[in-house]
């Protein structure tokens, strides 16, 4: 009845970040899924089942939608990989990752896993994406007895193609100038004055109903030059945004017991996204207790993670933690629960909060590594050092790029995000969403290897404190 619970919010996330790529380029229309659970087993992944459902309401609707889509839940038992798994096979399994995507190929993948090699990672991605194919012919099959409702016609706006042509002259040189400037508050005022100077240039004596129709165009020329020249940079040079190859991480501090009061406390920085981590423990009557469909829950373990509007230069209002913030939240304790020590050993409930103070890319990654630092600073006794690497892609046909410890910017124009943490032994936590209609699995295997490389770099880092 009243706000989403976080469980609610990370099932609707996930619903969300599979079909999201699946609607037409350019389409606008207000569109809202409802997923209501009206029965649950307490066996099967009702979030799978949620997925589904709302893959299958676009199917058979006339609304533009390039599915189906469907996901499943991944375990592992004594070696074995198998398909959603019960809450009881869970408890058994080294690993609990979601696979979502089309017939294509892979779009999203979201879990966990205990200390699990980049190889048998890959294996598990392939199992997935085979385990799919009933779901979308199933999915097939009801569009065609619900009578195969033609899709409505979608045309994506277009711009004046002689305000775009001299849009593109004047701005393509300005854009490629300010590309080459590494610190991001300075790139983006560069950006502001080309935007300011073509304004003064090219809108001079409109009437208002056609100058508001060409500044919104202008915007919409500035951004896919931003789109086109940084990605072609980065296909023909190697040589990315802030001047890095692409398998440089960027310089890394790190520093520990910074709060006198607080048990412990760790603050990680990684180029222009820093965060600090705190670390409380309490007693067992400090446990979190949920109450959510499978009964009553209780967690010993919990990260806050919070992104206030200060740390990427803008105003904005309170609200509590955004959906965003949860989903973060929720991939950094994933990340980190594997190498808690064991409550017997330890009978603590353990909370940490991370406040991301500055943010240009993967401040989650970097709320893994300042909680690592923040639990050892309070002595906690984990079993192994864990450190997030955030990788994306460039992909032009046949030209591929796969880029190490990406931007904001990078995020914003790049193909895929994939975020991967672990131990030097292996993975813990995974999560990666692709923005293109498909990447291969060899590109995928590229970009665990690259990523382990990173991940390592960074766990030397941090143990130097």
């Amino acid at each position: 009845e009243g706000k989403p619970t976080n469980a609610a919010a990370l099932t609707a996330r996930l619903i969300d970040r599979l079909i999201r790529p699946i609607f037409p380029e350019g389409y606008r229309y207000e569109t809202q899924i409802v997923a209501s659970v009206l029965s649950a087993d307490g066996a099967f992944p009702i979030e799978m089942l949620a997925s589904l459902g709302a893959s299958a309401a676009l199917h058979i609707s006339d609304i533009p939608f390039n599915g189906p889509t469907a996901a499943v839940q991944i375990g592992r038992i004594d070696g074995q990989l198998i398909i959603n798994p019960t809450p009881q096979q869970l408890e058994k399994s080294d690993f609990d990752i979601i696979v979502a995507g089309t017939r294509n190929g892979l779009l999203m993948v979201e879990g966990e896993c205990k200390f699990v090699a980049e190889a048998d990672m890959l294996a598990a991605l392939k199992f997935g994406h085979t385990a799919l194919t009933p779901l979308f012919n199933a999915q097939d099959e009801l569009r065609e007895k619900f009578g195969s409702k033609a899709k409505r016609a979608f045309k994506a706006p277009t711009i004046d193609a002689d305000f775009k042509t001299k849009a593109e002259s004047l701005l393509s040189p300005k854009i490629e100038k300010a590309l080459a400037i590494k610190e991001k508050m300075a790139r983006y005022e560069s950006y502001a004055a080309a935007k300011t100077e073509a304004e003064a240039t090219l809108l001079a004596g409109l009437d208002d109903k056609t100058l508001a129709l060409r500044k919104k165009e202008l915007g919409t020329v500035i951004e896919d030059l931003k789109y086109k020249l940084s990605r072609e940079i980065i296909l023909s040079k190697a040589l990315r945004v802030d001047g890095r190859n692409l398998t440089t991480v960027r310089p890394i501090a790190n520093e520990v017991a910074l709060l006198p009061r607080a048990h412990g406390s760790g603050l990680f920085t990684r180029g222009e996204t820093q965060v600090l981590g705190t670390v409380t423990l309490g007693t067992g009557d400090d446990e979190q207790m949920v109450d959510s469909l499978l009964g009553t829950i209780t967690n010993r373990f919990m990260l806050h993670y919070n992104f206030p509007p200060y740390s990427v230069g803008e105003t904005g209002r309170f609200f509590g933690q955004s959906r965003r913030e949860i989903g973060h939240g929720n991939l950094a304790e994933r990340a980190i629960k594997a190498i808690l020590p064991d409550f017997e050993k330890f009978p603590y409930t353990i909370r940490i909060v991370s406040e991301v103070l500055e943010s240009n890319g993967s401040s989650s990654m970097g709320t893994v590594c300042s909680g690592i630092l923040a639990l050892l600073d309070a002595g906690v006794p984990i079993k192994g050092n864990v450190a997030g690497i955030a990788m994306g892609l460039i992909k032009e046909g046949d030209r591929v790029a796969v880029l190490t410890d990406i931007l904001g910017d990078e995020d914003h124009l790049g193909d895929m995000d994939f975020k991967v943490a672990g131990t030097a032994q292996g993975i813990t936590a995974v999560q990666m969403d692709i923005k293109i209609d498909s990447v291969s699995f060899q590109v995928m295997e590229t970009a665990l290897n690259q990523a382990r490389e990173g991940r390592l770099h960074i766990l030397g880092e941090m143990e130097k404190v």
